[in-house]
């Protein structure tokens, strides 16, 4: 099967911004917060962790939006996406919360995202969560093979792994040294010179090349 099309999904945390809860956890002093998903693997026992924490600290959803609405991408990662976005089709696939990320979208000109959402009670205190989809990121992938697109991902994470071995091609972006160590058959790339360099390698080999099926 040839592709002629190809998209390239993104982890958001980690590639193009920096860690939002670690921003929390310096932000608010809590130290417990700086835990995410580069040092565990169980996303649901990550997040009742952080939930148990929010409200025995008294961290509201408000006090969260306030830390994190003047973000600023990571350096590089705007021109990098932008020149990126030059190549083909371009979705970011995060576990990141859109209470979290709305005022930074804009500074990458609103590509498509595909996250989830934090649910809170009428006085503001968060409750719980709501995932998009179990393991989205790995079935969002699928569901582009399925339209006949020819996927590479990258992501620097214990949940982004589904996603990268679902994809065509898939890379780590500095990932933690348990990540790395744990797959050490996926590519990594340090810098987004580098990984635009890797990306582009992919889309220019011959289909017949290429992992298809």
């Amino acid at each position: 099967m040839e592709y002629r099309v190809q998209i390239v999904c993104l982890d958001l945390e980690g590639v193009l911004i920096p860690e939002m809860w670690i921003l929390v956890a310096e932000a608010t002093g809590t130290e417990e917060l700086r835990l995410t998903t580069r040092d565990m693997a169980d996303f649901d026992a990550l997040m009742r962790h952080r939930i148990d924490i929010l409200r025995r600290r008294g961290i509201t959803l408000t006090d969260i939006q306030e830390i994190t609405k003047d973000t600023e991408p990571l350096p590089g990662a705007i021109d990098f996406l932008h020149r990126l976005r030059r190549c083909g089709q371009v979705a970011i696939l995060s576990d990141t919360f859109v209470q979290f990320v709305q005022s930074v979208m804009a500074r990458f000109d609103y590509p498509l995202l595909l996250c989830n959402e934090l649910v809170s009670d009428a006085d503001g205190s968060v409750t719980d969560y709501r995932l998009r989809q179990t393991d989205g990121k790995r079935r969002a992938v699928e569901a582009f093979r399925d339209l006949n697109l020819h996927v590479q991902a990258v992501g620097d994470s214990f949940n982004d792994i589904s996603m990268l071995r679902a994809a065509h091609r898939g890379f780590l972006f500095r990932p933690s040294t348990a990540v790395s160590g744990a797959h050490p058959d996926l590519v990594r790339t340090d810098d987004h010179d580098e990984l635009l360099r890797a990306i582009k390698a992919v889309g220019s080999e011959e289909p017949a090349t290429l992992n298809s099926e």
